[in-house]
């Protein structure tokens, strides 16, 4: 029976690995990845996917296994990804601006016989305590390691079928910590498939669409995009390195119909004074996750690109998911939307009790796309959740503070979570507190986030030391941030006689930013 992958997006669950080899033989000629240097059609990929998967099996990757990736977003690195789905196996994508430690960390959790790697990453891993791994080049064979065209399966080899069903792991998203092994967000393929089958009025299905992608490949904002625009049998463009001019460059050469940008990149993008002699009339639609997004922003994007613009609010680890059609609701700006597809959200106050409709509390939520779990910790699974006294079942607590409104829209009003997002990158200040703390003649640390016009938010630490003693917060700073990943690094450090608390010893953050912004001014 010959695969049809319009049907196939139509059931509940499906192969997604099926619709690779459709596409190769369905639309062969068709660019399906490009990254500027390299560019592959349908058939291509098709092929390269299977060798990929067969050789991964050869080597003894079992079902549910994870396949680890360590580079740019490449060509190669789609197809490593793609490869690892195939065989059966669980991609995880491990984060390029994690330090050393962090990766010996993540490496070691996932449980990876094989790493895709290039060669910068390699060097940076020199001397780490590494387990054993089958080392793979995603850019050219170095010493004993083989570039992936050199290590997989010969030409028209293909894997055998790998028997995986919807609660079998489609990949591993590794959060950002410093201290202890990282948390690994697990996604089952079922998830991923409800990410795949967006719905052709989307665009996704259309001839001509074409997909830029901008951020790295490790992240589940970038899969948001890349996920459905392989299901539907795509063009594929990926940048390794976002740039204003080169984006807007690559969006009028290829025509680009869909995208996703964090905030700051919309910004830059606006910002620029020559972004209206472009020609993006092809635009179907823009995508914006992973960060507040100011509504004037929104109304700037939405009157001067064309092409619709979705706002996604969601954690990696699922729960809730709103989607604001800005282009259809320009009175919400102000909101990230309505809960899609069958997602539920409400609010609970600090005792944990769930609150009327309209009241502001935590907000608290479910769908089809929530994680698995944590890889390897039962226990942070546990403290993410909402139990309900009523039913038993399971929320994800969404770290926000919100209210749902008249309409059923969802409106942030600040984080529960100590949490900073710079650049759309999660920054969790307890990991850098506890770098601070480490370092001589530190008594006391904590880190803030200040707003950024470049990064949105941006990491600011305090330290306290001994009575009486100044310390060289130049040398602390530099200290620090030797030892953080490049998107954590603190962008200052002020030392101040002492922490300010309330009368029970609570840490007053909101007095430290009012400290911080003192220290600016000044």
């Amino acid at each position: 029976m010959t695969f049809d992958p319009a049907a196939e997006l139509e059931k509940p669950f499906g192969d997604y690995s099926g619709l690779v080899a459709a596409y190769g033989q369905q639309r062969p000629d068709r660019v399906a990845l490009d990254d500027g240097i390299e560019s592959l059609t349908w058939s291509e990929v098709a092929t390269l996917v299977e060798r990929i998967a067969a050789q991964l099996q050869r080597d003894g990757l079992q079902k549910g296994q994870a396949v680890a990736i360590l580079g740019t977003s490449t060509v190669r690195y789609a197809l490593a990804y793609l490869g690892a789905i195939r065989a059966g196996g669980c991609a995880a994508p491990l984060t390029t601006s994690a330090t050393p430690q962090q990766l010996e960390a993540m490496l070691k959790d996932s449980g990876a016989m094989h790493l895709f790697i290039d060669a910068p990453k390699l060097a940076d891993l020199a001397g780490r305590d590494l387990p054993p791994v089958k080392t793979i080049m995603l850019d050219a064979p170095l010493a004993d390691n083989p570039d992936i065209f050199g290590w997989m399966a010969e030409e028209g080899a293909e894997a055998a079928p790998h028997g995986c069903g919807p609660k079998d792991p489609f990949n591993i998203i590794y959060s950002s910590g410093t201290t202890g092994t990282p948390k690994g967000i697990i996604h089952s393929r079922q998830m991923r498939w409800l990410h795949a089958c967006v719905g052709a009025n989307t665009g996704y299905g259309a001839p001509e669409a074409a997909s830029l992608a901008s951020t790295p490949l490790y992240s589940n904002t970038t899969l948001a995009l890349v996920i459905p625009t392989i299901a539907y049998g795509g063009t594929l463009h990926m940048m390794p390195k976002f740039d204003t001019v080169g984006y807007l460059e690559r969006a009028q050469k290829h025509r680009i119909t869909h995208t996703m940008l964090v905030p700051v990149q919309y910004k830059r993008l606006m910002e620029y004074e020559k972004f209206d002699d472009y020609d993006l009339s092809s635009y179907w639609l823009k995508y914006c996750t992973s960060a507040p997004f100011a509504p004037a922003l929104k109304a700037d994007v939405l009157k001067r690109w064309p092409g619709g613009l979705v706002e996604i609010y969601s954690m990696t680890e699922g729960g809730v998911v709103c989607l604001l059609q800005a282009h259809e609701h320009p009175d919400k700006l102000h909101t990230v939307g309505i809960p899609w597809k069958g997602s539920e959200v409400f609010t609970i106050d600090e005792a944990g009790n769930r609150l009327p409709a309209g009241e502001i509390g935590e907000l608290v939520g479910r769908s089809a796309t929530m994680m698995s779990g944590y890889q390897n910790q039962p226990d942070k699974t546990r403290e993410g959740y909402w139990i309900d006294p009523e039913d038993g079942s399971i929320w994800q607590r969404m770290g926000d503070i919100g209210r749902v409104d008249a309409d059923g829209f969802v409106e942030l009003l600040g984080r529960s979570k100590d949490m900073i997002i710079s650049g759309g990158f999660n920054i969790y200040p307890v990991d850098l507190e506890g770098i601070l703390l480490g370092l001589p003649g530190v008594e006391e640390a904590a880190v803030i986030g200040v707003p950024s016009e470049r990064w949105g938010e941006t990491p600011v630490g305090f330290v306290t030391g001994a009575k009486g003693v100044k310390l060289d917060t130049d040398a602390l700073l530099a200290a620090a941030n030797e030892q953080l990943g490049k998107t954590q690094r603190l962008s200052a450090l002020y030392q101040i006689d002492e922490m300010p608390r309330s009368h029970i010893g609570k840490l007053l953050k909101t007095d430290l930013r009012e400290i911080a912004d003192r220290m600016v001014a000044a």
